[in-house]
């Protein structure tokens, strides 16, 4: 009789578990309200209603706003947004890697005098890119990280986005330190050794990160079929 009622408050903490996990689940998933006339600056509410201030209906915060709401959590273990390096845009900002959290990124490691695998890795983004529609840019961003930091200046890299026709809003060129590159193409699983002053040999994989910096896809090689990628990127903006 002791084991049939230890086993009833077994299950029955289990069933209460779950129950809470699943609301914890549902909070992050609820529609958003907030005033009009943003009386409360902030402050959102989670149920329609109207505004105690101004007695206005509380409307629905748009998608988006809803979705860097939800974004609004501790960031994952296996995130990229873990790391603390700072960044080199091709414009000379200053950026860490968070500083892209909330769109699905698409990022590969090249370097700008390279004249074998880079020309082809460029390609395959683009041709990336031209089959995602671009209604979904906003989400996106698609990003190039130097492993030649020393010549792969901003100034150097936003004149190779111009040449080749990347330096639209969703293309990000990042330049690094040594040690952050290295760190970087360690998350990656990027393999690359300096042959010469001007020359690397390097590792051909493109990845996929969705909006908390979580892999999600890597497309190893040159000029494959990039169909399951192109389906990624897709799931991972839809989401």
């Amino acid at each position: 009789m002791k084991v049939v009622k230890y086993i009833m408050i077994l299950l029955f903490s289990i069933t209460l578990l779950s129950s809470c996990e699943k609301e914890k689940n549902d909070t992050s998933l609820a529609t958003v309200y907030e005033c009009p006339m943003l009386c409360e600056g902030d402050k959102t509410y989670t149920e329609e209603g109207s505004c105690p201030v101004c007695k206005m209906d509380l409307t629905q915060k748009d998608k988006k706003e809803a979705k860097e709401l939800a974004l609004a959590t501790d960031i994952s273990e296996s995130s990229i947004f873990n790391l603390a390096s700072e960044w080199k845009t091709e414009e000379n900002k200053t950026i860490h890697l968070e500083d892209l959290r909330g769109k699905t990124l698409v990022m590969v490691m090249i370097y700008t005098t390279c004249k074998a695998a880079c020309p082809r890795l460029v390609a395959d983004m683009r041709n990336i890119e031209a089959k995602i529609p671009k209604e979904y840019n906003e989400d996106l961003q698609y990003v190039l990280i130097s492993i030649d930091p020393k010549n792969d200046t901003p100034k150097r890299l936003k004149a190779f986005a111009k040449e080749n026709f990347m330096d639209d809003e969703h293309w990000t060129f990042l330049q690094g330190t040594e040690e952050s590159v290295r760190e970087f193409a360690n998350v990656l699983a990027v393999k690359y050794k300096q042959i010469s002053p001007l020359d690397f040999s390097h590792s051909n994989i493109i990845s996929v990160f969705n909006p908390e910096g979580e892999l999600v896809h890597q497309q190893e090689g040159l000029g494959v079929d990039n169909k399951e990628t192109v389906a990624s990127i897709l799931k991972t903006v839809k989401n």
